[in-house]
């Protein structure tokens, strides 16, 4: 029965050190969720970047082919009759209105990108947070769990010692009573 004991003992011991395995992967798996999620919204930042720089781009090349355009347009109207002349003057009045509804349009853009890159960020704080949470919760439980360990063990020991010496005065009472026994005259 004692080496029973000893082997759940022994049993116990060793799934404990399993469980702690298996939250020390589950810590290292955390992590690098963690580590993916940084790169994940790094990358985001990168392409809403790119993405700006190049619809800037394209907007400066149509406010560039836009002046070219009044620039004709000023050319023609100084060889046209008055009438031409106002028909240019509408003409550039549009443009202004286009160029103008551009500006607002790329300001508009560039606000919408700030925000998307500032809920992206707002939003991996918070995962990250979570995440820390988690990883603060699975140490406490694993701290519990060799609290546990420990306890256990030691109470099993106590028991075990306990039983034995139990069984040594059981022993030393029938070592007693034999040699009562054998003192006796037959």
């Amino acid at each position: 029965m004692m080496i029973a004991e000893v082997s759940t003992i022994e049993e116990e011991l060793a799934l404990a050190q399993a469980d702690a395995r298996d939250m020390k992967r589950t810590v290292i798996a955390l992590r690098t969720e963690l580590e993916a999620a940084h790169a994940e919204i790094h990358d985001a930042t990168l392409r809403a970047i790119q993405s700006s720089a190049a619809e800037i781009s394209q907007l400066r090349t149509t406010v560039g082919a836009l002046r070219e355009e009044l620039e004709r347009s000023r050319v023609e109207r100084d060889r046209a009759v008055q009438q031409e002349r106002v028909v240019n003057h509408n003409e550039m009045q549009q443009l202004k209105a286009t160029s103008a509804a551009l500006r607002e349009e790329l300001e508009r853009a560039r606000a919408d990108t700030d925000n998307a890159v500032r809920t992206a960020l707002v939003s991996a704080q918070g995962e990250v947070a979570q995440l820390r949470q988690t990883v603060a919760g699975l140490r406490e439980s694993l701290e519990l769990a060799q609290i546990d360990k420990v306890n256990s063990v030691n109470r099993e020991r106590s028991l075990f010692a306990d039983e034995a010496a139990q069984l040594q005065q059981t022993v030393q009472a029938l070592r007693d009573q034999i040699e009562t026994m054998r003192a006796r005259p037959k």
